[in-house]
């Protein structure tokens, strides 16, 4: 989901529009705070992405990111900000920060939605890292020790030998890693993993 927002009508209902374009869902917000209540840490397993004025009343965007930061949102949150009064020093900054990128208005359009699109594969990479670090988190200490010897390609009998427990207790621990972590096979453990 595209997130988009610009104190500028005209602004949002053309980001709107180029986002329609290329077959991205948007969502517009006229100010900080209708976005900042709008955002509740879900997140669409297609990736999120944030087009984000620096100057609106109220509430100014970086300090919108500034609380998207707190909150530990940007990874998957990226945010493109977008003004029509930047200089250097603001995008340098903004970018050091963790800003996903920054677009002077007037911008090319295809250029910016090339961009979002990229910020929305971001979003998506980072959230199926969360997703696997959950599952991983889910494990006991015992099956991180089993699973880790099943990534290092050691059959049940080796990691019973390695472990000192029985090849039954073994094949247990084996079911609830592939039960936990959502796989059928070691191949997909292994993949998910990497």
């Amino acid at each position: 989901m595209l997130h988009i927002v610009d104190d500028e009508e005209v602004v949002r209902d053309s980001l709107s529009w180029l986002a329609t374009s290329r077959a991205i869902a948007s969502t517009s917000y006229a100010g900080a705070l209708d976005f900042l209540r709008g955002i509740d840490g879900q997140f669409d397993p297609q990736g999120d992405c944030v087009l984000l004025d620096v100057r609106m009343p109220g509430m100014n965007g970086v300090a919108v990111f500034d609380q998207l930061a707190g909150r530990g949102m940007t990874q998957r949150l990226p945010v493109i900000f977008l003004t029509g009064h930047g200089d250097v020093p603001m995008a340098v900054d903004a970018l050091k920060r963790g800003a996903f990128d920054f677009f002077e208005k007037p911008f090319n359009g295809n250029l910016l939605m090339d961009r979002v699109q990229e910020g929305l594969a971001a979003s998506r990479q980072a959230g199926a890292a969360a997703l696997v670090q959950a599952r991983l988190a889910a494990l006991s200490a015992r099956e991180r020790t089993v699973l880790e010897l099943i990534l290092a390609g050691n059959m049940n009998k080796v990691v019973a030998e390695k472990l000192g427990i029985s090849m039954r207790t073994v094949e247990v621990h084996r079911a609830h890693i592939f039960d936990k972590m959502h796989v059928k096979t070691a191949v997909e453990l292994a993949g998910l993993i990497k």
